[in-house]
């Protein structure tokens, strides 16, 4: 399938901003990808917003742009012209866009420098961000149920929040309600419990709708390893190497199982 200018446009923005998910997507079948690499494009750039200036009030103008898109989608009316907002208006249906503007509203926690308020704060975000993006690239490609995906999206987020722990405070920020190594051995079995929970209720995503999992392929591999070496976090160690990442994904692309 050959990419229209505005979705390669997303394809290179998600390549360079996301390179993970770039991989999944290029492990899914042609067909599913032009609506992929739209929602992720998406995430790069309402992610981003709060971190490109150091302004809050710029940070919040940044973020209301792409609510408001959100609600034009929804709207079903005309969308904003826009290199991600034209192929995202394709992939996103009104009903999907109409359940997204928490998944925008939630990254104001990013421009700020409070503390998460308690565990459900914390997993809030995660559900609003992780969990509700991997909701909406199934609903662009088929149906699946809602709960199962946004647990198998809350994993993910998770995994990646632990990787990101790091920069995250040397930009000022408090990432984890307890930092110490018990703190992040219980966070990653909350995970793995949330993986396994998430597991169970897969199979009734339909078949088109499958590729968009593929996004999911390191979360446990990358929990369990949190879980056995807690240190890895506070040393930026976590992650798996180049041919362990690859290897997995070819094999959750060709199994169908994540």
């Amino acid at each position: 399938m050959i990419l229209d200018a505005d979705e390669t446009a997303c394809a290179e923005l998600v390549q360079k901003g996301d390179p993970d998910r770039f991989l999944a997507v290029m492990a899914a079948p042609p067909e599913a990808r032009p609506k992929l690499f739209a929602i992720y494009a998406m995430n790069v750039e309402v992610s981003r917003a709060p971190w490109v200036t150091a302004e809050p009030m710029i940070a919040e103008m940044r973020l209301q742009w792409w609510r408001d898109v959100i609600d034009e989608i929804a709207e079903g009316g005309p969308v904003r012209r826009h290199q991600v907002t034209t192929p995202l208006a394709r992939a996103m249906t009104a009903g999907t866009a109409g359940q997204m503007d928490e998944y925008v509203a939630v990254r104001r926690w990013d421009i700020y420098r409070d503390p998460f308020e308690d565990e459900a704060h914390f997993d809030a975000y995660l559900d609003q961000t992780s969990g509700a993006l991997l909701w909406a690239a199934v609903r662009a490609l088929g149906d699946g149920p809602d709960q199962p995906v946004r647990d198998l999206g809350w994993a993910m987020g998770l995994a990646n929040w632990f990787r990101a722990v790091p920069q995250l405070e040397r930009q000022g920020r408090v990432p984890l309600l307890d930092g110490t190594e018990a703190g992040i051995v219980r966070l990653a079995e909350r995970g793995l419990d949330r993986l396994s929970g998430a597991r169970r209720g897969l199979g009734d995503v339909s078949g088109p709708a499958r590729p968009a999992l593929l996004a999911a392929w390191q979360a446990g591999a990358v929990l369990r390893q949190v879980r056995k070496t807690p240190g890895r976090v506070a040393r930026g160690a976590v992650g798996l190497s180049e041919g362990g990442r690859r290897a997995r994904l070819m094999a959750a692309a060709l199994t169908g199982r994540i």
